[in-house]
């Protein structure tokens, strides 16, 4: 009579918890070896626009930190809307970054009749990175130096403003900026920041009111003439500029920027993605850099920065009604 062997076969709980446990050894040897590869960083903005200008300052810092290149792609288009969309539908795995603005993150979806994206839950947040103000920037050859002066000229004739187009920061904070003062100008939408600064120095249009890292080279050259930013009251990186709340008082609009990865992307990458940026835009030669822009180093944590943007839309719902922008 032979021996009977009691075969156990696994059941489909053990065979589950075995693929469990290789997934998570997976994901854990994926991020310790994180990144093996170039991290894309989406622009939703154009070449030259300030955007792009602190994308790269960081971006380029920021390969250094992390070991491996970050790789700048700009999708311009519907005032951010593309590239927004882009990183929505991007794989979360951890090789594509949105540089997230203002602009892009919270204006461009308040002006869309049926929203493509929701900036507070479609994405996972990395950290805020910055305050940026905005300029007032006029073509040097404009008889005008100083806020009440354009006010003033405005109301005398036609002026042309400029603006990155349709829902860009410029747009929203020059359409303010003119509801506050009660002016006219004719709003030309150029394609991205670049394009809309080189009109003013090119003399096509006579102000712009723009994120200060698209024109503070300019200013600085004397090839624009800047005459106050948009803060709430002095700044020590524009010391020598007045604030437009100084001839309109209350006045204050500015930006921010931060970086944003797509829906699903591991938690562990995020922070160590969160450790990379910040020791990067607190780097001595990386702060120096962003000053030259007229651009303050902001950081926190994810849930800091989701409240920076949930109180932004708050914010630009409100200009937006009081501006009388509708969405298309």
């Amino acid at each position: 009579m032979g021996i009977k062997h009691n075969k156990q076969i696994p059941t489909r709980g053990f065979c589950a918890a075995l693929a469990v446990i290789s997934l998570d050894a997976y994901a854990a040897d994926a991020v310790t070896s994180y990144p093996n590869r170039p991290i894309r960083m989406l622009v939703p903005n154009a070449p030259g626009s300030s955007v792009d200008t602190l994308s790269r300052i960081i971006g380029n810092k920021m390969g250094e930190v992390i070991g491996q290149q970050l790789v700048i792609d700009n999708r311009a288009g519907a005032g951010g809307i593309v590239g927004m969309e882009i990183a929505k539908n991007a794989a979360p795995d951890g090789y594509t970054l949105i540089s997230a603005t203002t602009a892009a993150s919270t204006v461009a979806v308040l002006l869309q009749k049926n929203p493509s994206f929701d900036p507070t839950k479609d994405y996972d947040y990395i950290s805020q990175v910055a305050v940026t103000a905005n300029v007032l920037v006029v073509h040097p050859g404009l008889p005008v130096k100083s806020i009440r002066e354009l006010i003033d000229l405005a109301k005398a004739r036609q002026l042309n403003m400029a603006s990155a187009g349709a829902g860009s920061q410029s747009h929203l904070s020059g359409a303010y900026f003119m509801s506050a003062a009660n002016i006219q100008s004719l709003h030309v939408p150029y394609k991205g920041g670049g394009p809309s600064v080189a009109a003013v120095l090119a003399g096509e249009t006579q102000w712009t009111l723009t994120p200060a890292a698209a024109v503070m080279t300019h200013v600085n050259a004397g090839k624009l003439r800047a005459l106050g930013h948009s803060l709430p009251g002095k700044s020590a990186l524009l010391s020598n500029m007045p604030s437009i709340a100084e001839t309109i008082p209350g006045f204050d609009y500015s930006g921010w920027q931060g970086f944003m990865m797509p829906k699903g992307t591991p938690r562990p990458i995020i922070e160590k993605l969160r450790a990379s940026l910040i020791k990067t835009v607190n780097l001595p030669e990386v702060k120096t850099l962003l000053a030259a822009q007229a651009t303050e180093v902001v950081t926190g944590s994810s849930d800091d920065f989701r409240r920076v943007i949930a109180d932004s839309l708050a914010k630009n719902a409100k200009v937006i009604k009081a501006v009388g922008l509708k969405a298309e």
